[in-house]
């Protein structure tokens, strides 16, 4: 289960993503540099090959480290993707093709405009299929895909059913969760595409349901209506929230920042994204880097930054730091006073296209925001 939303303001697209995937999958944060001229033929993708392109973007994304795609990102042309699970009735249920991480990485290597990354994705799911083993432990678990791509300039959702496929324009704000929501007629869709929609008779019932697809999105687009200037301030807010209760306890599927809950919550929150999009300008970028952002700090991650920031250990020391903090509520709440703190500095930082700033300050945390002693854990994250 995901959530990824946005929404346009102060002259800027503002984009939100919380990943969720099994509590105990590793999610990397990664900078790939730009290529060009590359002659190699073949691209091994996390199940098949694909034919391969000389010049590719640069990109920073956030990848469950035992596939090749990536659960979201965004490239030096300044253009986000976030993908969600669909459970269509179409998906592949033998065999494998391009998962939909593998679709929005290779739209951000390949695609300089948010059209053109959704042309590329449409064009390779036409080519190749999408499905395959989608869960890292579970490899029963497959799904199909819907999109939200943007740029500075314009914003789309794409739906996806099998390898047919509803594209439409957003125009100020959306949301997208673990569910279909265009209806009627789109912007453009495939040829075998339904005018109405995707719909009861291509989406299966059981997981969009339990797993409070419809209500989780309402909660993300009421919010964004109540926004009267976006930041990611209150976008990290919106990413944090719980239907009840403070994640840890009474935590629920209807909870953005998603804790996990045994066999009925399956999913946890294990990365967690903000970019914003500003016409002439380089994105600015912050991500946890560890699970559940209501007890993680955003951190800043440019293209031309450090990477201490996103060393090999954070996700592991924030996935300590969260098990500890589940077993004390007060020392949760210092945490989480501290990364309030902090973050009342570092978030303008990044907004204001000062990552260097920003890192400073994130390093200052690092070294003192946390008292690992009385918080009970380790003081990074």
């Amino acid at each position: 289960m995901c959530d990824t939303l946005v929404v346009r303001g102060g002259g800027a697209v503002w984009f939100a993503k919380n990943s969720d995937r099994e509590p105990g999958e590793v999610q990397r944060v990664e900078r790939h540099a730009a290529v060009a001229d590359d002659t190699t033929e073949k691209l091994a993708c996390t199940h098949i090959e694909i034919d391969q392109i000389p010049d590719r973007q640069a990109t920073i994304l956030s990848r469950p480290s035992w596939m090749w795609g990536a659960e979201m990102g965004v490239n030096a042309s300044g253009v986000v993707i976030g993908n969600e699970a669909v459970f269509s009735r179409k998906v592949m249920k033998r065999g494998k093709a391009l998962l939909g991480m593998d679709l929005v990485r290779l739209g951000l290597e390949r695609g300089s405009s948010a059209h053109e990354s959704a042309a590329i994705i449409i064009h390779l799911l036409e080519t190749h299929g999408q499905g395959g083993p989608a869960g890292w432990r579970n490899k029963g678990f497959r799904y199909d895909n819907s999109f939200l791509i943007a740029d500075a300039a314009e914003v789309l959702v794409l739906e996806t059913c099998g390898r047919d496929w509803r594209l439409e324009r957003v125009k100020r704000h959306a949301a997208i969760s673990n569910a279909y929501t265009l209806e009627g007629p789109v912007t453009m869709a495939s040829e075998g595409a339904p005018i109405e929609g995707f719909g009861a008779s291509d989406e299966t019932w059981l997981r969009p349901t339990l797993g409070r697809a419809r209500e989780r999105r309402a909660c993300a687009l009421a919010a964004l209506e109540r926004l009267d200037r976006p930041d990611f301030a209150s976008l990290a807010k919106i990413m944090r929230s719980h239907d009840r209760g403070d994640g840890f306890t009474k935590g629920s599927n209807r909870d953005l920042c998603l804790h996990h809950g045994g066999l009925m919550r399956p999913s946890q929150t294990t990365n967690s994204m903000l970019v914003r999009l500003a016409p002439g300008e380089a994105p600015a970028v912050a991500m946890t880097g560890t699970k559940t952002p209501c007890v993680s700090l955003f951190r800043p991650v440019a293209f031309d930054g450090g990477s201490s920031l996103f060393s090999d250990t954070l996700w592991e020391q924030g996935s300590k730091r969260h098990d500890a903090l589940a077993r004390d509520p007060s020392a949760r709440q210092q945490v989480r006073n501290r990364i309030a703190a902090a973050e009342a500095h570092i978030l303008p930082a990044i907004e204001a296209g000062r990552p260097d700033v920003a890192e400073a300050l994130v390093t200052a945390w690092d070294d003192h925001g946390l008292d690992a002693g009385r918080a009970g854990t380790e003081p990074s994250g």
